[in-house]
């Protein structure tokens, strides 16, 4: 069978991605799954709040009630979780490591409180993706209108905290140009399929 440039190996590895909101990770997430189907595979996370329109339950996010949330954590399910602006968000434990079995690379988009979490109960590596200026960031955050203004402010003040975690990550990319970011990105998963353990 002929090699491919990410998808060689029998066990998949475990990526985390956590970037403030308006960094444009969901982006670059994308752009990987879409060149990489077959060996590149976003984990669902559930979460207790509702969809946004434009996403899909069991694609973009597992929507479950808080109660259903709580007793997931009392068994627990969950890889790690927070509860983020009133929310719960976690990632099941079982999920990952099913589709690291499958040989599939495995994406956690989720914030550096669990990010960290994560590096302590299994083998992962951490990305973390910042904005050029929190100017930028506030810009991009207005355009995207999918916020209040008090909202976009508190997510500017929860952006300054996560940005200085930044250095708790293995690789650390500032997102200033979109496709050279996206090359940065791709160029570290293939980098760390080859890594010698």
């Amino acid at each position: 069978m002929s090699k491919k440039i990410l998808g060689n190996s029998p066990r998949g590895k475990l990526f985390v991605v956590s970037a403030p909101a308006g960094t444009g990770k969901t982006t670059l997430v994308d752009m990987l799954l879409q060149e990489f189907p077959d060996s590149v595979v976003e984990s669902c996370s559930s979460t207790t709040r509702h969809p946004r329109p434009s996403e899909v339950p069991e694609q973009h996010y597992e929507f479950i009630s808080e109660e259903e949330f709580e007793r997931r954590i009392e068994a627990d399910e969950f890889l790690e979780y927070a509860k983020v602006f009133s929310a719960y968000y976690g990632t099941r434990k079982q999920e990952v490591i099913k589709l690291e079995e499958s040989g599939k690379h495995v994406i956690l988009v989720i914030d550096t409180q669990g990010a960290l979490l994560v590096k302590q109960k299994m083998s992962a590596v951490l990305i973390f993706i910042s904005p050029p200026s929190k100017e930028e960031l506030r810009a991009r955050l207005f355009r995207r209108k999918t916020e209040d203004d008090e909202a976009i402010e508190q997510r500017l003040a929860w952006a300054e905290q996560e940005i200085s975690m930044a250095s708790h990550y293995d690789y650390h990319i500032v997102n200033d140009d979109l496709q050279l970011t996206y090359q940065i990105l791709r160029s570290i998963l293939i980098a760390e399929e080859h890594r010698v353990n």
